[in-house]
């Protein structure tokens, strides 16, 4: 508080000490003793407001004592379960979360993982997956910045997510607990089993197979693949101590279209502690015929090369990179990717308006406009010189396919000329353009179809960019390529419009994410947001039925269901209201990728701990580690001492004071006849 403010404080108190003593005593007829408590009262009322006018700054502290973080991480993923050491995960989560030392010295924060990351709820280990790389990004962003331990109870075998190891924060020791017998066994294991989904009928596809054998003599053992009861193919193989790893490449044959499903066996005569590991289903759709794109640019472009990547992602299509001069026989394509047209793609153009192809139109600052304006009448260009970039609006009203939002909003702009785009009637627009922060309501991706031909827009080059935009949000090409292949697939179609549109595999592995997809379109074509969907689930085998309603998205309908058992399952899904139907089946291989370990990885959460500068430790050093953190002085408690100026203005409980201070004085005065 400063001088100034104390010397207006003492005169407010000599202020409304004079007017009380004056309005009282010097100037009363009488001097009755309550005049003693109504000057008191008037003294304090006056005062009150004249601090008021003051406002003095009043400081206030409090003191904050901050505990060091312990985070302590349960795995609960049913690969614990499998190695027998789900009781033991359970008495070292309770015993250090209950440790009353702990407790003093910590704020405990207690989680469990299995595919996902969340907080301590129960271990029932059921877990489908392990999944370590979201438990290092979690922590990361929860106690972002702060210095703390953590305890990991864990058997360290990831089946998906990023390498974990390197992932965690370096700064922060980790302090992994290995759950499961060390002791290594014999045992032999399919590690890896690499195959596309799909392969063409009369042509062989190819099988690439790792496998793993641990143990300390030398055994053989034989690899078949086998569909149905006919073994495809037979090997005979070796392993020792010192080779214990073996790759092998085998070519099958498909001979029959539809999903065929293959098992492939590690047969041994060796008991071991773990046969599951030793098989693994496998299925492949064999399709009679295959796409093939033709992209035609007379530029050296990375679009190019990341269109190609994209659209080959998929199996079923191939894409051949041509000259518009050097392309020959249209009807060789399914689909044409004209990439920047100029005046040397006209005798293409010509020759496709016989031949009827799907095309795929992409722009940028190297294209003919007036020469496209001559070629097609969905969109009319205006354009000038001068170059643009343009951000991407997605359209959630969008209906000729599913298509989901793949952040496009924060992908990198699209170059292109700047100008005027005027879109024909039978233009659907997914993505509109945006320049900075304005919306130009023209489109940047668009699609057009016209007495059953079909066309597709993209108005901008350097597409390669959202690629990998699409890749560092997501740590995959997946979702990216898969948009790609929606466009693709809408191209190679030229079937009559339905009503009810339903997107699934046809085979799932267990364990994943089995999701499937519908849209259902009114009599315009547009998309139904009252529609109500569900779908009707048969087992083959068991003939056990199950019934679930889909759940409304932005442009589609889903269902989840996970969770299903191995097997064939045939499906319907019905529009209640109109009662329109689609049939469908897929199948379930019976994989459990939490069964294949023997071991837990031992030597990855060493490999953790020593980057980290922790420890490893083991179920039976759980003591060791309490006191270890305990005694650990790079973790101490913080005290802190919190400051908070409050103008005087800002109580409000001092106005209600100084209005009952007036009242309580005029009515002991009313009372006592002095008014």
């Amino acid at each position: 508080m400063t001088t100034n403010t104390i010397l207006l404080i003492v005169l407010s108190l000599l202020i409304a000490g004079g007017l009380s003593y004056f309005h009282y005593y010097y100037k009363a007829k009488s001097k009755l003793k309550v005049n003693l408590l109504l000057a008191f009262l008037r003294f304090l009322a006056i005062f009150g407001l004249l601090i008021l006018l003051i406002n003095p700054i009043i400081t206030s502290s409090n003191t904050v004592i901050e505990k060091p973080i312990l985070a302590i991480v349960s795995d609960n993923s049913s690969s614990v379960s499998y190695l027998k050491a789900d009781k033991k995960a359970k008495e070292i989560h309770s015993k250090l979360v209950n440790n009353k030392d702990l407790q003093q010295k910590f704020k405990i924060q207690s989680y469990q993982f299995d595919v996902d990351f969340l907080a301590f709820q129960n271990l029932n280990f059921k877990g489908k997956q392990t999944n370590l790389d979201v438990v290092a990004k979690d922590l990361k962003a929860i106690n972002r910045n702060k210095f703390y331990p953590t305890v990991l109870l864990t058997d360290g075998n990831q089946t998906t997510g990023n390498d974990y190891v390197f992932r965690f924060d370096d700064s922060n020791k980790i302090f992994p607990i290995v759950l499961g017998d060390t002791t290594e066994v014999l045992d032999l294991k399919i590690n890896q089993l690499n195959v596309n989904k799909y392969a063409f009928l009369k042509n062989q596809f190819p099988v690439e197979v790792f496998l793993q054998y641990s143990g300390s003599k030398n055994i053989s053992a034989n690899f078949q693949i086998s569909k149905s009861n006919t073994i495809l193919s037979n090997q005979k193989l070796s392993f020792s101590p010192t080779k214990n790893t073996a790759v092998l490449n085998v070519f099958l044959t498909a001979d029959k279209t539809g999903t065929q499903l293959y098992k492939a066996s590690l047969i041994s005569t060796e008991k071991e502690k773990n046969s599951y590991n030793n098989t693994k289903n496998f299925a492949v759709e064999i399709i009679d015929q295959k796409t093939n794109v033709a992209l035609i640019s007379e530029i050296n472009h990375p679009d190019i090369a990341a269109l190609k990547r994209s659209i080959e992602s998929n199996a079923q299509r191939k894409v051949s990179i041509v000259k518009p001069k050097q392309i020959s026989d249209l009807n060789n394509y399914n689909v044409l990717v004209f990439y920047q047209p100029t005046s040397e793609f006209s005798n293409v153009f010509e020759t496709n308006k016989n031949a009827k192809i799907n095309s795929f139109i992409i722009t940028g600052t190297h294209t003919d406009f007036n020469f496209l304006n001559q070629q097609q009448t969905n969109l009319n260009f205006k354009m000038a010189a001068q170059k643009e970039n343009y951000l991407a609006v997605f359209n959630s009203q969008f209906n000729l396919f599913a298509v989901d939002n793949i952040d496009f909003e924060n992908f990198p702009p699209l170059e292109n000329l700047y100008g005027k785009i005027q879109s024909s009637s039978n233009t659907s627009i997914l993505l509109s353009s945006k320049i900075r922060a304005i919306n130009t309501g023209m489109p940047l991706l668009a699609f057009s179809e016209n007495q059953g031909n079909r066309s597709a827009f993209l108005l901008g080059e350097n597409s390669w960019k959202w690629r990998m935009e699409s890749h560092n949000q997501t740590n995959s090409f997946d979702k990216y390529d898969v948009f790609i292949a929606k466009i693709i697939q809408f191209l190679t179609t030229n079937t009559i419009k339905k009503s009810l549109v339903v997107n699934h595999e046809s085979f799932y592995n267990s364990g994943e994410n089995i999701e499937i997809t519908a849209q259902y379109f009114n009599k315009n074509y547009e998309f139904d947001e009252k529609a109500h969907l569900s779908i009707s689930l048969v087992n083959s085998k068991t003939k056990q039925t199950k019934r679930y309603d889909l759940l409304k998205t932005n442009n589609a309908y889903k269902v989840n269901l996970d969770g299903l058992s191995a097997g064939n399952y045939n499906f319907t899904v019905k529009e209640l209201n109109s009662k329109t139907t689609y049939s469908g089946h897929f199948e379930i291989i019976d994989f459990d990728i939490e069964k294949q370990f023997v071991n837990p990885d031992i030597d990855r959460l060493e490999q953790l701990a020593e980057i980290s500068k922790g420890k490893l430790y083991f179920p039976d050093q759980t003591d060791v580690l309490i006191q270890q953190l305990l005694t650990d002085e790079n973790y101490k408690t913080i005290e802190k001492t919190n400051s908070s100026q409050t103008p005087l203005i800002d109580w409000k409980y001092l106005l209600l004071l100084i209005c009952s201070l007036f009242a309580a004085e005029w009515f002991i005065r009313k009372y006592n006849g002095l008014l």
